[in-house]
Parts: C-alpha cells; structure tokens; sequence
C-alpha cells in the first residue's frame, strides 16, 4: 500500500492562469506560497522564515471555480496529490517539475477581503 497526498495552507502568488483543452476541459494553474516562521535555535543561531512555492494544476470545475474566485493574495488551503514530469524547454533543455494536482480546495480569505482586493485592481 502507498499514498500520495499533500494537504498545504498558503498564500496564492498569482491569479490562476486558465486555458481549455480541445475536449474542451478546463486547466487551471498557478502559484501557491507556504512559509516557516523564523526561531532562534537554543544555542543562539537565528533561522530565516523560509518559504516554498508549489506550483498547482486544477482540472475541470475545480479550474473553473479558481478562475472566478481565486487571486493574488488569497488564503487557499488545498489537498492533492504529488506529480513530477519532465519536457523539454524552448532551447531544448530537459527541465523536470513537481506539481501539485489538487483534487480538493477551500478559499479562506474573507468574501469581504476578496471583494475589496478586486476593487482595487489597477487596469
């Protein structure tokens, strides 16, 4: 027996970039930061916050929802599982990517927050 799931809490880097396949299925990906608090170990030595990008992939309606709901800024807690592939970059370099296919989100960021951040928008 195995699993692969990933539970993460964080903060949305940028809004969801949304595209439809041929069929006509909707994927949506974007950015997700989670951050460590800075500590002080015993002995003195202060350890930086640290924090980690994850790049998310969503698919059908959970694509669709994050294209209306999510932005920038937003508190997003989301589960998913774990996927690493490779390709081959413009210049015809092998790059690999992990990535995070989330199955399950929830927004945490007030409606109010929300509403006020689209607001203030610049166009």
């Amino acid at each position: 027996m195995s699993v692969n799931k990933i539970i993460l809490l964080g903060n949305v880097g940028k809004d969801p970039e949304v595209r439809y396949l041929d069929s006509g299925i909707a994927v949506a990906t974007f950015s997700l930061a989670t951050s460590e608090k800075a500590y002080t170990l015993p002995n003195g030595t202060q350890v930086p916050e640290r924090t980690e990008w994850h790049n998310l992939v969503l698919w059908r309606g959970l694509a669709e929802t994050a294209e209306k709901y999510v932005h920038k800024g937003d508190k997003l807690y989301v589960e998913g599982k774990i996927r690493s592939r490779s390709y081959d970059d413009q210049a015809g370099v092998k790059r690999n990517i992990t990535e995070i296919f989330v199955d399950n989100m929830e927004l945490l960021t007030p409606k109010a927050t929300a509403i006020s951040n689209e607001k203030n928008v610049s166009i």
